[in-house]
């Protein structure tokens, strides 16, 4: 295994692995003893970085959340599991009540809902500190000043670690940033956002995102990162959800003129190395110039397993340089 620093205080920062273990749909799709041997194995193979959220993974049983932090809980205590392991988790995009989402009834980004809600994450998964605290979803309705405040309390405390920010506009992220600096408390270090080698349209609406999603790691984003040396993105969905080997899930936003080109040369590329095409793309993101973690959730061992190969595979830079330049 291979790991990054992630934050920059040196009372806060982490050394996490380069690849993160999703644990999205662990205690509710995925069932327990999988979940475990999934989670074992990373933890073998020198993986420490596992990502959930207080709501997943509320759509599979019309509830509110919770399973996946439950279970990291449960797997923690019965192997022994302590500040070795860097859990991250989010909050904000809760729904309020069970048959409801995070669209039409999220639990937002009060002072009020985070403390409430890290606390019952903490209590979920076990432990006296999350080391990495997201706020999930943009909170049109709370001051930012607030959001920033109640974040930095927690810090202070000592019940949070690092703070991360996922699906905002980016504008949204530096101005909630600029107060905190200001404020002398602590701000956002981690951005979570979907990434991968296909670009997708941006400019598709959804209903959390009227304008287009804010969900993708754009240029904006991107730009950021290379402004920002003390940022790290954490890419989520690198793998879409199999679609890479399964083009009957491709999500609509990559069906575009730009999609077969770049598939084109991901395959060129994994017959040369003798790799998988989602080995490529993980590799492309491990190796690259920007600072950024894959964040690849699995349902088997199997699959887990062809992802952590993908940690030793280097890429030369004339593959680099092709992977980059198609358009």
């Amino acid at each position: 295994m291979k790991y990054r620093t992630i934050g920059t205080d040196p009372t806060t920062r982490r050394e996490v692995s380069v690849l993160a273990l999703g644990a999205m749909l662990f205690g509710s799709v995925t069932d327990e003893a999988t979940s475990f041997a999934v989670l074992d194995r990373y933890v073998e193979a020198g993986g420490n970085f596992i990502d959930t959220s207080d709501n997943y993974a509320f759509w599979t049983d019309g509830g509110q959340g919770g399973q996946s932090e439950e279970l990291l809980g449960r797997w923690r205590r019965s192997r022994g599991i302590a500040g070795e392991i860097v859990i991250a988790t989010k909050l904000g995009a809760r729904p309020l009540a069970p048959g409801t989402g995070y669209v039409d009834n999220p639990e937002g980004l009060s002072a009020k809902v985070i403390r409430e809600s890290a606390e019952r994450s903490r209590e979920q998964l076990g432990v006296a500190k999350v080391d990495l605290l997201y706020a999930h979803i943009e909170d049109h309705t709370v001051d930012p000043r607030e959001t920033v405040e109640a974040f930095g309390a927690l810090v202070a405390e000592g019940t949070v670690g690092l703070l991360g920010v996922s699906n905002h506009a980016v504008w949204r992220v530096e101005r909630a940033r600029s107060l905190a600096a200001a404020a002398g408390l602590p701000g956002y270090e981690v951005l979570q956002y979907a990434h991968t080698h296909l670009r997708p349209r941006a400019d598709v609406p959804g209903g959390l995102f009227p304008d287009g999603s804010l969900g993708y790691a754009g240029p904006d984003l991107l730009g950021y990162l290379r402004a920002e040396p003390g940022l790290t993105l954490v890419a989520y969905s690198p793998l879409l959800g199999g679609a890479y080997t399964r083009p009957d899930r491709m999500p609509a936003e990559f069906d575009h003129p730009g999609t077969p080109a770049r598939l084109a040369v991901l395959r060129d590329v994994a017959r040369e190395t003798g790799a998988t095409v989602n080995q490529v793309v993980l590799a492309w993101q491990i190796g690259g110039d920007l600072p950024v973690v894959p964040l690849a959730g699995v349902s088997s061992v199997a699959q887990l397993e062809e992802n952590l190969a993908a940690v030793d595979l280097e890429l030369t830079p004339e593959q680099r340089a092709r992977l980059d330049a198609v358009h």
